[in-house]
């Protein structure tokens, strides 16, 4: 009986001993550890869904942007191939789902949403309401409404117009510029149905080819689609043409700019980003 009581007294002081020392490591490992600094970015927060299948539009902004004033995130949405304003509707409807997981609940000050037909095919007010209903507060920008804005700001009225979709897509665009008090004095285009074929076009093909287009009487030259991959020769074209040479990426870029307040000249990439 004596026995017993005194195993107990024993092991009680063996697993007081222990706890006590549990308790020792655990308040060391407190002192020793390391509270983060957490850094306050004050750089403007810029996204971009961009569609699955372009090879050029992510690029491109990476190109233009002021990486030490700029912090730019991108999200794809799958796209479907061939182009057509039933495609666009299909892969549109994802739109929310696909911008919310960029960086997931925390506040942009932009959102450039990354297909020039795709906007036209929905309309640009189901495509801003998409993309606020998962980034709220943020400025949205599509490449038809930014190229709209940069005609205004650059004064051209009559246009010039590139693009490399097939005839069904071409027409959406004339006529949306139309609709828009825009005049159409020529067209020109490839006939391509595939994003993943126009972003894979030749690069001198495009200068030599669209350096031979006259612009007399238009005002400016624009052409369409983010998935081509012109925005390196917008410097030369406009030299070679003598009017103002506008592309989907470089309106999109300088409206996604100035929607987060950043307005500073940006050289190398035609008029339009220099003003």
């Amino acid at each position: 009986m004596y026995h017993n009581y005194l195993d107990k007294f024993v092991n009680s002081k063996k697993l007081i001993s222990i706890l006590k020392f549990i308790l020792i490591i655990r308040l060391i490992m407190e002192l020793l550890k390391i509270k983060p600094k957490i850094k306050k970015n004050k750089n403007y927060r810029m996204g971009l869904v961009a569609l699955s299948t372009d090879f050029t539009i992510e690029k491109d902004f990476n190109r233009v942007l002021p990486n030490n004033e700029i912090s730019f995130y991108v999200n794809r949405l799958p796209a479907f191939n061939p182009l057509s304003k039933k495609n666009f509707l299909r892969m549109n409807s994802k739109l929310t789902e696909i911008t919310g997981n960029i960086l997931p609940n925390q506040k942009f000050n932009s959102i450039a949403y990354g297909c020039t037909s795709g906007t036209i095919a929905s309309g640009k007010e189901v495509i801003k309401k998409r993309i606020l209903k998962a980034k709220p507060g943020a400025r949205i920008s599509d490449p038809i409404s930014a190229a709209i804005n940069a005609f205004k700001k650059l004064k051209i009225k009559k246009l010039t117009i590139f693009t490399p979709y097939a005839q069904s897509v071409n027409q959406t665009v004339v006529d949306y510029l139309k609709k828009n008090k825009f005049e159409i004095l020529s067209f020109h285009y490839l006939n391509l149905s595939s994003d993943v074929d126009i972003g894979q076009v030749d690069t001198q093909f495009l200068l030599k080819y669209l350096s031979k287009i006259k612009l007399k009487d238009s005002d400016g030259l624009f052409i369409s689609c983010t998935a081509l991959p012109v925005l390196d020769i917008l410097e030369k074209l406009e030299k070679r043409l003598k009017k103002p040479v506008l592309s989907s990426n470089q309106v999109l870029i300088w409206e996604s700019l100035r929607n987060t307040g950043y307005k500073k000249p940006i050289r190398g990439f035609g008029k339009l980003l220099r003003i």
